[in-house]
């Protein structure tokens, strides 16, 4: 694997999914260095992907209630161990659960695997609750999929935060995981 800086020179072969989610970064001026790689699902992979980053790549969870009427993406540090009681009375909601693929797909045009905040650019009727970790906003740098388990990016947490939400019209929620 190799570290690049921005989009690939070449876009052959690659998802459309992918090259909407660089042309975007690249309107709103946001830069990002870019690895390629086999896909990524497994944590031995996903380690190999954070040593090239430099950056510990966030673990995406798309949740759903019991009604399947309210859908969130949970972002939270890699390599902290998911509790999903920890989440529902900081937002008052009631148990969650992992929701269907086929939700995943028609919100955020991604498929398992490849889930990331990048996502959101796809979901412009607000059908996803952004939930963070407060320890994701504690690094200068994140990391994620361009919505495609292929390609990982790093880019500054302040842009992904600031620039990419608000152009994507997309807020987030603050949550605390101990992950005990």
């Amino acid at each position: 694997m190799e570290l690049y800086s921005g989009r690939p020179e070449n876009v052959s072969g690659r998802q459309e999914r992918e090259i909407r989610t660089y042309d975007l970064l690249d309107r709103l001026g946001i830069p990002y260095q870019r690895t390629d790689h086999g896909p990524a699902d497994t944590m031995e992979a996903c380690n190999e992907i954070d040593k090239i980053l430099e950056v510990l790549i966030c673990k995406n969870l798309f949740l759903c209630n019991r009604q399947k009427t309210d859908f969130y993406l949970l972002m939270m540090p890699g390599d902290k161990p998911f509790k999903t009681k920890e989440i529902p009375p900081q937002i008052g909601s009631a148990r969650l659960s992992f929701a269907p693929e086929e939700k995943m797909v028609e919100y955020l045009d991604i498929h398992p695997g490849a889930v990331s905040i990048m996502g959101l650019m796809n979901d412009t009727e607000n059908h996803v609750r952004l939930l963070v970790d407060e320890d994701v906003l504690k690094g200068e740098y994140l990391g994620c999929h361009p919505c495609v388990n292929t390609s990982s990016l790093k880019l500054k947490t302040k842009d992904v935060f600031e620039k990419f939400l608000k152009a994507v019209h997309h807020d987030y929620t603050v949550v605390h995981l101990t992950g005990e």
